[in-house]
């Protein structure tokens, strides 16, 4: 087997090529020289640094969003009602509802929280600081 090698001589201004047998082919240099593996370490010690910044700021992150109370996590409204729930009740918080015929603080309260009307009939008594309703009376849900 044979290589080919590149020869650059002073006295001629092209470079010219030499047939050397394959025993023979000078071994490679490596680039760098000395201090090559601390390099090599070093920068996989900052690879795994960075690496180890970036899922701990991914789990800080994720803490963060699961601390917020929000609609998506299970928050409740005023009246006690989660979120889900409240948004399917009949009366949301800040709509002005008129009293009608037959209506009491119950129905009222049922129709703002119907799994369980008690804490929003409080709130109701304490919106009108009165037990009882008008007809035609304008009653902001609480």
């Amino acid at each position: 087997m044979a290589a080919v090698e590149i020869l650059q001589s002073p006295e001629s201004e092209a470079p010219t090529l030499r047939l050397v047998r394959a025993g023979v082919v000078p071994p490679m240099r490596y680039l760098g020289g000395p201090g090559v593996h601390e390099r090599v370490a070093r920068r996989s010690r900052a690879h795994a640094r960075r690496r180890a910044l970036a899922l701990g700021a991914l789990v800080v992150a994720a803490l963060v969003v699961l601390a917020v109370p929000g609609h998506s996590f299970g928050a409740t409204s005023p009246t006690g009602l989660s979120s889900d729930l409240a948004g399917s009740s009949v009366l949301a918080a800040g709509e002005v509802y008129v009293v009608q015929p037959g209506d009491t603080l119950g129905t009222i309260a049922r129709a703002m929280n119907p799994v369980d009307p008690t804490a929003a009939r409080a709130l109701l008594v304490a919106e009108l600081h009165s037990r009882v309703v008008v007809v035609g009376e304008h009653v902001l849900i609480p």
